[in-house]
C-alpha cells in the first residue's frame, strides 16, 4: 500500500463478503484520483463483483486491469450505464465533475459511489438532491479518513458504548504531503478541485457530525492560505474552520499540504474526541518516532488509560453495509442526509473563508 502520498493510499482488509459472487455487480469509471482503488478494494472485499471499468485514458485503464484481473474494459461510459446488471457505479472523477456524473448515473437507474469531495459548488449539491429525490437512487460518498481507517471505526464503537460520555468537542488534524510532481494539472486549478476546505476538509466535517451525533451545524469561522506553494497560485495549502453543532458540540479542524518529507507516511492524521466522561485520540497513519504503523487509539476515562493497536483487528464494515443498503434500500452504512450535510458544510466553510497570507 502506498504510504508516501495520500492520492494513492488504498487500504486493503480481510475479505468479509456479505453477498455471493455475481449477486451485486458494480463498475468503475473516471479514474482521475487514486482513491478509486481504495473504493474498489472495499467493495470487492465485501463480495461485490467488479464487471467493468471505463476511462478515456488507456494507460489508466491498463493499470486498473492489472490490479483487478478479470474486469472488462468498456468502450464507453454508456456501455456501463446501459448495462442492466450493474447496480452501482464507483467513480473518482476530477472533483468539479463528480456531481454531474452522479446525476447522470442515478438517472440511468444506478446507485453512485464517489470519492470525496462529492461537489465543488452548492448548485451541484442541489442538483444531486433533486436527482436522488426523483430517481430514488443513492449518492454515496467515500469519506475514507473515517470509513477506511480501523481506529476511526473503533472510535465510533466506543462512543456508542458510552466510553467517554456525551461528545462535546472534536479536534481534527488532516495534514497531507503535497508531492507536487506526481499531481495532475487539475489538482492546482481552484475551480476544478474546489478549495482545500471543500476537498480534504470534507473528511473532518463528516467525522465531526458522525462522532458528535449532530444532524446540522453552523460554520462560525474559516480561513485558507497559500503559505509555501507560491508557484501554484490557485492552490490553497492551508485551511481551518470552527463549527458549532445543533446539539451544542463544537469542532475545530486544520488541514494542510505542508507535511515534511521526513515523515514516514503521507500525513500524520489525528483526531481527538472529547466527551463528558473521557477522551479518545486517534493516531491514524503513524505514531511518530515510535511506530511506523497506524491505527493507534488512546482512550482515557474513569476506568484508566488504554492504548489499542487496531491494524488488522476491526475491518471496514461500511462497504458491506453499503452493498446491503443498495440491495435492501436501507440506510445502515450512512444516511443520505448525513452524506449531503457534510458536503454542504464543507462548501459553506470554503465559501466564507477568510484569505490569510
Amino acid at each position: 500500500m502506498q504510504k508516501q502520498d495520500g492520492m494513492n493510499y488504498a487500504p486493503k482488509g480481510k475479505p468479509q463478503p456479505v453477498v455471493s459472487r455475481g449477486e451485486f455487480v458494480f463498475a468503475a469509471m473516471a479514474l482521475d484520483h487514486g482513491h478509486i482503488y481504495g473504493m474498489c478494494n472495499g467493495l470487492v472485499e465485501a463480495g461485490a463483483t467488479l464487471k467493468w471499468v471505463f476511462d478515456p485514458d488507456p494507460d489508466k485503464v491498463r493499470n486498473f486491469c492489472n490490479v483487478y484481473p478479470g474486469v472488462k474494459a468498456a468502450t464507453s461510459a454508456q456501455q456501463i450505464l446501459q448495462d442492466p446488471e450493474v447496480s452501482l457505479v464507483a467513480a473518482a472523477a476530477v472533483p468539479v465533475e463528480r456531481g454531474p456524473l452522479g446525476v447522470e448515473v442515478m438517472r440511468h437507474g444506478k446507485d453512485y459511489f464517489t470519492d470525496k469531495a462529492p461537489f465543488t459548488t452548492l448548485e451541484q449539491l442541489e442538483e444531486a438532491k433533486a436527482a436522488v429525490a426523483s430517481t430514488g437512487r443513492k449518492y454515496a460518498v467515500y469519506y475514507s479518513e473515517r470509513l477506511h481507517v480501523e481506529s476511526a471505526v473503533f472510535a465510533g464503537t466506543l462512543i456508542r458504548e458510552g466510553a467517554i460520555g456525551r461528545v462535546v468537542q472534536v479536534l481534527g488534524l488532516g495534514p497531507h504531503r503535497l508531492s507536487a510532481a506526481s499531481r495532475p494539472k487539475w489538482f492546482f486549478e481552484r475551480d476544478k478541485y474546489g478549495g482545500i476546505l471543500c476537498d480534504i476538509g470534507s473528511h473532518q466535517i463528516e467525522q465531526f457530525l458522525y462522532y458528535s451525533g449532530c444532524k446540522d451545524a453552523k460554520v462560525l469561522h474559516s480561513k485558507v492560505a497559500n503559505y509555501r506553494s507560491k508557484e501554484y497560485p490557485e492552490l490553497e495549502d492551508y485551511g481551518d474552520a470552527t463549527l458549532l453543532g445543533d446539539n451544542g458540540a463544537t469542532h475545530y479542524f486544520r488541514v494542510d499540504w505542508l507535511t515534511p518529507d521526513g515523515l514516514g507516511t503521507w500525513g500524520d492524521g489525528r483526531t481527538v474526541i472529547l466527551g463528558t466522561e473521557g477522551y479518545i485520540e486517534l493516531r491514524k497513519y503513524i505514531d511518530i518516532a515510535r511506530d511506523p504503523g497506524g491505527d493507534h487509539l488512546y482512550l482515557v476515562n474513569g476506568s484508566g488509560e488504554r492504548h489499542y493497536e487496531l491494524s488488522g483487528q476491526v475491518g471496514y464494515p461500511y462497504f458491506g453495509e453499503l452493498i446491503l443498503d443498495c440491495i435492501n434500500r436501507t440506510e445502515i452504512a450512512m444516511t443520505q442526509e448525513h452524506a449531503f450535510k457534510a458536503a454542504e458544510l464543507c462548501l459553506l466553510a470554503q465559501k466564507q473563508a477568510i484569505r490569510a497570507e
